[in-house]
């Protein structure tokens, strides 16, 4: 069921705050919906769910409409320069801000949603994101385009043992420190999986994006609760 999973994330996520000394309250659960149809959403909503991640421009907009309109949409996937203005309107957050030309795009419009820079702390050639010594410059460009970006993310790579992530998210956390001087807009840290979650979690994160946890695996059926 939704909402009993949902409850058990909650109380992992808790536990993790604890461990680290932090309030939970500080840490925001993204529900990925990703693939679950409106239903299923509405099931974690009625379940006291308000943020979810989605990361397919059409998907977004077909959906969205369906839902209650208190619902905060993150935008968490990689985003075509083209597919921005469908994103837009439903978008609280935008977690994928990585290249200029996106930049241009994101902000070329009256109203702008908030972002985050995606960078690759990895560095593996697979992934998208800006590379940490150009984060500086594109925050710079993305304020001058008149986006307000709040925070970083990243996505570490995919491991066995959740503990193979903590150098990344440690990584992703001095990053935003260093740059905090310039840019102390950029507080929010948006890291961690279904996977890891509890170790990004202690090292900082304000921000996860939790799906399998909750909704099951990708074609799963759906559970009625």
């Amino acid at each position: 069921m939704v909402a009993d999973s949902l409850s058990a994330v909650r109380n992992r996520m808790a536990a993790a705050a604890e461990r680290a000394g932090r309030d939970p309250k500080a840490v925001t659960l993204v529900a990925v919906s990703k693939g679950m149809d409106a239903a299923t959403v509405m099931r974690a909503y009625e379940a006291g769910q308000r943020d979810f991640g989605e990361n397919r421009a059409a998907e977004l907009a077909a959906k969205a409409p369906q839902l209650p309109a208190d619902i905060r949409w993150h935008f968490i996937g990689t985003l075509q320069t083209r597919q921005a203005k469908i994103a837009r309107p439903f978008t609280t957050l935008l977690h994928s801000l990585d290249r200029s030309r996106l930049i241009a795009t994101w902000g070329s419009n009256a109203t702008v949603p908030a972002a985050l820079l995606q960078v690759n702390v990895s560095g593996e050639t697979q992934k998208h994101g800006v590379a940490p010594d150009d984060a500086g410059q594109l925050l710079t460009e993305a304020v001058a385009q008149g986006i307000q970006c709040v925070g970083l993310m990243t996505m570490a790579p995919l491991a066995a043992d959740p503990e193979a992530s903590r150098r990344w998210f440690i990584a992703l956390r001095d990053l935003r420190d260093r740059l905090a001087p310039g840019h102390p807009e950029v507080k929010e840290l948006s890291m961690g999986m279904t996977d890891d979650f509890e170790v990004a979690i202690e090292e900082g994160a304000t921000l996860i994006r939790v799906g399998r946890a909750i909704f099951g695996p990708p074609g799963a059926p759906a559970s009625s609760d």
